[in-house]
């Protein structure tokens, strides 16, 4: 079974992040940048919120229009829930999707070490259960192919 630190070394630990007081521009600039969804929001160097597309997208219909005054505190997500590196797959798939996000801070020692996307997560527990229901048919079935048996 597929534990988070297997997710990181494919994936690699790169994560972008914001303080609080960034301004929610300047968050989603770096976000287009970069290519992400999400930046974990660090203060002191501790994860104390999340700000991503979905935050900003539902924060947007109550506002007529974006204010260069508005920061990344007043839009974050709380509390974060977070993995520690040798958690499996399953469990992660679990709590992201009881608790309905897409995000997953990764954190070792009470340091950050990655992120994982709900895609990701989902992904690699689907290529475990592929790789185990492979694995069951082939110690019990033969496989026919055009030359015969194998």
């Amino acid at each position: 079974m597929a534990i988070v630190r297997d997710l990181l070394k494919i994936k690699g630990d790169q994560v972008w992040s914001a303080s609080p007081d960034t301004s929610v521009k300047a968050a989603l600039q770096l976000m287009s940048e970069k290519n992400v969804g999400a930046l974990v929001v660090l203060e002191g160097g501790k994860i104390v919120g999340i700000f991503s597309e979905r935050d900003f997208a539902r924060h947007m219909v109550s506002v007529e229009k974006l204010s260069d005054t508005m920061l990344v505190k007043h839009m974050m997500t709380q509390p974060v829930f977070y993995a520690h590196p040798d958690q499996t797959v399953d469990e992660c798939m679990a709590v992201m999707t009881v608790k309905h996000f897409r995000h997953l801070p990764v954190l070792e020692n009470d340091r950050l070490i990655g992120l994982r996307t709900s895609a990701r997560i989902y992904c690699s527990a689907l290529l475990s259960a592929s790789s185990a229901a492979i694995s069951l048919k082939s110690s019990t079935f033969k496989w026919i192919t055009a030359e015969g048996s194998i």
